[in-house]
């Protein structure tokens, strides 16, 4: 897990990732690239080894008794050091290798932790912290090789990109900063228009998850596994139940963002000028309809599967469990309905909100930014409180349609606006 994450994180925002500017100035000399590059790729690799280093030994300490026997603390210790040594030069790894050898690398990762596994306690945690240190030197090794051959151009987008994120998250509007790393569009719905110049149908325009495979399996799995979760934990119960009913909807609320782009289109159909003219419908159907009936089915696959797998349930019955999913599903969609509604950060929360506690304008700056987890996660917690379960989904049915309502007022939409343009539709 550490060494696909490394290199997912070398993907987006890798350790040669500069300032623009700095990356000008060094390109415009005559020093050669692995002179300036690899002086602070081993920087920053040592800043990540260390860090490493010390969140997975903090962990182990406090979920583990792994230090509390003197014989096995100089094994744990080994053990953590070398994970430190190896999540560094995978971090290179991922930026400076084609995602042919990153899939290389993480499947031997993967086949020598299954092999350690195998082997159960033949040669102990000093066999897993060699393992880990070989493994570190030789992508360690490999991976300053590549520095050479990096491509300068490449590189100089990566930065600029990354500094116009780092920028727009600075600024509050965190969701335009996620908004540069997503996949370019690709596939048989990425364009609008036909080969004969004739625009898309209407359906054709807003099936856009299979602009990239990658994305709309990651939402598939994400629909999938929240439905599951969500309809295992949809009874009676505390603790672990509401966990696993908040994990399944926070999983449901971004799969629905990952398999569609419909709700970006949408707020931009509200806040621009219309280019082909004005059409409700057309915009209801694609942005609403679409997304609405991909989580509906991924809600469909995984209460299967919390049907069909042996897996512990609790006391409510179907009759119950159904409108509690149903009500989940509406109160996702409404939250990332709320979501994508989002434009520029306000004004009115850059002022101080002065308080006995001191200032609060943080508190609402990073609700505001992450207001759509968090009415998922409210939601969650008030449905688990109500002992009815029609009542709780009816709840949740009013909830989803709030969040609706502020999505429609952030993009500028009066009451009175709103139902003229559903006259004319």
């Amino acid at each position: 897990m550490v060494c696909w994450c490394a290199q997912l994180a070398g993907r987006f925002w890798g350790p040669l990732v500069l300032q623009p500017f700095l990356l000008h100035v060094f390109t415009s000399t005559d020093l050669p690239p692995p002179s300036y590059l690899g002086t602070i790729a081993r920087r920053r690799l040592a800043y990540a080894g260390g860090a490493v280093l010390v969140a997975a030994g903090t962990a182990a300490y406090l979920t583990t008794d792994l230090f509390d026997r003197p014989g096995d603390a100089a094994q744990g210790l080994a053990v953590v050091v070398g994970l430190g040594s190896l999540t560094a030069p995978d971090w290179l790894w991922g930026q400076v290798r084609p995602v042919r050898d990153n899939l290389g690398a993480a499947a031997g990762a993967d086949g020598v932790g299954l092999l350690l596994a195998l082997l159960g306690g033949a040669g102990g945690l000093w066999l897993v912290a060699g393992v880990l240190a070989a493994g570190a030197a030789v992508l360690g090794r490999a991976a300053f090789g590549s520095v050479p051959s990096v491509d300068l151009a490449r590189l100089a987008r990566e930065s600029a990109r990354a500094a116009q994120a780092q920028t727009y998250a600075v600024t509050g509007t965190l969701h335009h900063a996620l908004d540069l790393y997503r996949p370019e569009s690709r596939g048989r719905t990425s364009a609008l228009l036909r080969a004969d110049g004739q625009l898309r149908g209407r359906l054709a325009q807003g099936v856009r998850a299979l602009r990239t495979p990658g994305r709309a399996a990651a939402g598939a799995a994400l629909l999938v596994g929240g439905a599951a979760l969500t309809a295992r934990a949809a009874g009676p119960g505390d603790g672990p139940a509401l966990t696993a009913w908040m994990a399944g909807a926070a999983c449901g609320y971004l799969g629905s963002g990952w398999v569609s782009e419909t709700w970006r289109g949408l707020r931009d159909e509200l806040t621009l000028p219309p280019l082909y003219g004005e059409w409700w419908g057309g915009a209801l159907g694609r942005a609403l309809a679409w997304p609405g009936a991909a989580l509906a089915a991924g809600t469909l696959v995984g209460g299967v599967l919390a049907l069909v797998l042996p897996w512990p349930r609790h006391g409510a019955s179907q009759l119950e469990t159904l409108p509690l999913v149903a009500g989940s599903v509406v109160l996702v969609l409404g939250a990332r309905f709320l979501r994508e509604m989002k434009q520029q950060l306000p004004l009115q929360l850059l002022l101080p909100v002065i308080t006995p506690l001191g200032d609060l304008s943080g508190l609402l700056v990073l609700a505001w930014r992450f207001d759509g987890i968090v009415a998922v996660v409210i939601g969650v917690a008030v449905m688990n409180a109500v002992p009815l379960a029609l009542g709780a989904a009816g709840l949740a049915v009013g909830m989803g349609l709030c969040c609706v309502w502020m999505g429609l007022r952030r993009t500028g939409w009066a009451r009175r606006a709103l139902l003229s343009r559903l006259r004319r539709a």
